[in-house]
């Protein structure tokens, strides 16, 4: 196959696709580029393996160090498991391309994304979805797409706010709001926003200004897929036999449609439960004693009963929900489930609530810690550091299970960086609030909504520790539910089994002035404009009520923090002055921790912060710090110590690294035969300056102040 390559110029930068040169054995492979970042996105399809009833579609997203010129960092270096970065890249491809396929299919399909150059502006998350895309749409797979991926910011400029497609890593740095759309031809299929109180119809907005842009992209893949797309293969679909559909519908109908009405998770599994046993057991056993060639076509037919039986009961809950209005737990469509919340949980922590909705609960957590607990983050972009990051657990008791214990999976990771985003918005700038920030939300109860669970939860924690967030956020989610007829019904605060046989789950998060984080994860094909504004008006309706209730709870951020979280002070000196802070081989700076008890982290631009257990220990290091980074001018007046004696006079330490000299005849009134019958090597004088010269010499007068207090008392304004 000749090398093919496609390119167009979308947001100002080229975007190109080339086939048919690199990894030519895979079912099909693109290698995109923007700018100055390149993607290989590969497909491989294989046969199903035996006894598999679920796609096993698998997406893999790696970032090489080596794109960026960069080695990975710490002893080994070779790359290793995916980072959080990584893993919610393969989310954003997998969840807008999945329901693309048909029912029933279940070839292995393995999509594998590699970073091959990255320009350090161009960032390559949504470049590899729609690479994958791409793929996909040469492949003989039945990918009913494509799709495209982009990104939406929004530049405050002097001609006023623009929205920016694909910003790059700077101008997004300068955006009130991170939007990632996936779409095709027939509408939007999956939103994640991060937004600082971002008002609805701005985003409306802008997902419009990023759908005009997904048709420019889906229009270049159209004439790469024309030049190179491979004829699509269905294969055989595992789907139950029609007499099996029939007969599950005849036997099981009236039973489902009552059982999904009987209040209680576990009391309508149960039933559930118990009514698919019977079916299987009294129509489709297993027959073991008949032969191989029985057994198997037994196996088989009674594989088709199970699925057969999980579609009937997805029909009943929509029959229910659109035909007769009714909700498995007896709710309006826009009734949110009972709230219980409470704040102040635990003796020990800086912060922590307890929030329930229905039967989704969750405990969380707040630590506030110094510059030394940021968690340093390293990939292809310049490494930088966090201040403030969620950490969401969902163990197996949470949902009534016990199932081997691991750490945190794709699902934890994804959940936990929606709830991050949403509250991201409201905390207080460093400046104002130096402190590192890390919320634990423990899902200790679950019935659908844990992440939104976690912003409630989430948001009670900070104000408990007393951390001065702007504004109160909740999250919701909304559901989705159509069925053959086209008929569309709307719900509010969706329960596990509304998300499991819906068409969509829309959470939304945000404040009472606008949104701060929104996920879609969408089964139907697409949604339209329209749909989206009606989702974005009965998610606010909600977090209101919510946000009421939780302000009756604790209404705004406590005055103080914990007394068990250290206490930040933040000076400001001169970037010029960080060296004479640290001193040689970092001797100054650790005399002045070890002396007052204190840990002192210095940034680069001149931000020095304090952390220390008490008030007085805060003050004493303080003063330290503000002497050495300030300049020394003539009539200030500083308490120092004495650290050398000569016959001319004394030197005086008036700050830790900064010494003058007294001359003899400024130590006191009159004459002065020997300097050390006026001050001795550790005694402690308040000096003022009388003389800086052009080398930086400070020349120190005992005396002046002495006949000063002649005439009023003076007391030193600076102290070392």
């Amino acid at each position: 196959m000749k090398s093919i390559r496609v390119e167009k110029e979308i947001g100002g930068r080229t975007l190109s696709f080339e086939t048919g040169r690199i990894a030519r054995l895979a079912s099909s492979a693109v290698m995109a580029s923007y700018g100055g970042s390149t993607v290989l996105a590969t497909v491989v399809r294989a046969e199903p393996r035996e006894g598999l009833d679920f796609f096993p579609m698998q997406v893999d997203y790696r970032e090489r160090t080596s794109a960026a010129g960069k080695f990975p960092g710490g002893f080994r270096k070779r790359e290793g498991a995916p980072n959080e970065k990584e893993i919610l890249t393969m989310r954003l491809i997998d969840r807008p391309i999945r329901p693309l396929f048909p029912d029933g299919f279940v070839d292995e399909v393995q999509i594998q994304c590699w970073v091959m150059s990255h320009d350090g502006e161009n960032d390559t998350d949504v470049l590899a979805g729609t690479a994958a895309s791409a793929a996909l749409a040469l492949s003989n797979a039945p990918f009913d797409g494509p799709i495209a991926t982009i990104r939406v910011g929004r530049i405050f400029t002097d001609d006023g706010p623009q929205f920016v497609l694909n910003p790059t890593v700077s101008q997004l740095a300068y955006s009130d709001f991170d939007l990632v759309l996936s779409g095709h031809k027939d509408g939007i299929n999956m939103i994640e926003v991060g937004a600082a109180e971002v008002p609805e119809d701005v985003l409306l907005e802008a997902i419009e200004f990023g759908q005009k842009h997904i048709a420019e992209i889906l229009e270049l893949i159209d004439e790469l897929q024309k030049q190179a797309g491979q004829e699509k293969v269905p294969g055989t679909l595992l789907l139950p036999d029609d007499d099996i559909v029939e007969l599950t519908r005849k036997e099981c109908e009236k039973a489902m449609l009552e059982a999904r009405q009987i209040p209680g998770k576990d009391d309508r599994s149960t039933r559930i439960s118990e009514l698919r046993k019977q079916f299987l057991d009294d129509h489709f056993p297993e027959v073991m004693d008949q032969g191989v060639e029985i057994w198997r076509t037994s196996v088989k037919r009674r594989a088709m009963a199970k699925e057969a039986f999980r579609t009937l009961e997805k029909k009943a809950s929509r029959k229910l929900l659109v035909e007769k209005s009714i909700r498995a737990d007896g709710r309006s469509f826009d009734e949110i489930r009972p709230l219980e919340m409470e704040v102040n949980l635990f003796e020990r922590t800086h912060g922590s609530a307890f929030f329930q909705r229905g039967e989704t609960q969750s405990i969380v957590t707040c630590t506030l810690g110094t510059g030394r607990d940021e968690q340093i983050v390293d990939g292809l972009t310049p490494e930088y550091a966090k201040k403030f990051f969620l950490h969401y657990n969902f163990p197996p008791f949470c949902v009534g299970e016990a199932r081997r214990i691991m750490g945190p999976g794709r699902r934890e990771i994804g959940h936990g960086a929606l709830a991050e985003r949403s509250l991201q918005g409201i905390l207080p700038d460093v400046a104002d609030f130096p402190y590192t920030v890390r919320l634990v939300s423990d899902i200790t109860e679950s019935n659908g909504s844990s992440s939104m669970a976690s912003v409630c939860g989430g948001c009670l924690a900070l104000m408990d520790a007393g951390v001065p967030i702007r504004a109160t956020v909740a999250g919701i989610s909304v559901g989705r539910f159509s069925d053959d007829s086209g008929k569309v019904i709307h719900v509010t605060d969706i329960i596990g089994e509304e998300d499991f046989f819906g068409d969509m789950d829309f959470k939304v998060s945000g404040s009472r002035d606008g949104i701060t984080g929104i996920q879609l994860d969408l089964k139907a094909r697409g949604l339209k404009i329209d749909e989206i504004r009606d989702t974005f008006e009965r998610a606010k309706k909600a977090r209101i009520q919510i946000i009421d209730q939780m302000e009756a709870v604790i209404a705004s951020p406590r005055e103080q923090i914990s007394p068990l979280a250290p206490r930040l002070e933040t000076v400001r000196i001169d970037p010029e002055k960080i060296g004479k802070l640290i001193g040689p081989g970092g001797k100054t700076i650790r005399s002045i921790q070890e002396r007052w008890g204190v840990t002192i982290d210095v940034d680069d631009d001149g931000a020095v912060t304090i952390a220390g257990a008490n008030g007085p220990s805060l003050e004493g290091a303080k003063s330290e710090v503000e002497a050495l980074g300030a300049e020394v001018k003539v009539g200030s007046i500083y308490t120092g110590k004495v650290v050398s004696v000569k016959d001319f006079g004394a030197f005086v330490e008036i700050a830790p690294g900064t010494d003058g000299m007294c001359h003899i005849s400024e130590l006191a009134d009159g004459y002065v035969k020997n300097v050390g019958d006026v001050v001795k090597v550790g005694d402690e004088v308040t000096v003022k300056v009388i003389n800086v010269d052009d080398q930086g010499r400070i020349k120190l007068s005992r005396k002046a102040l002495l006949e000063k207090k002649e005439s009023e008392p003076q007391t030193a304004d600076t102290s070392a």
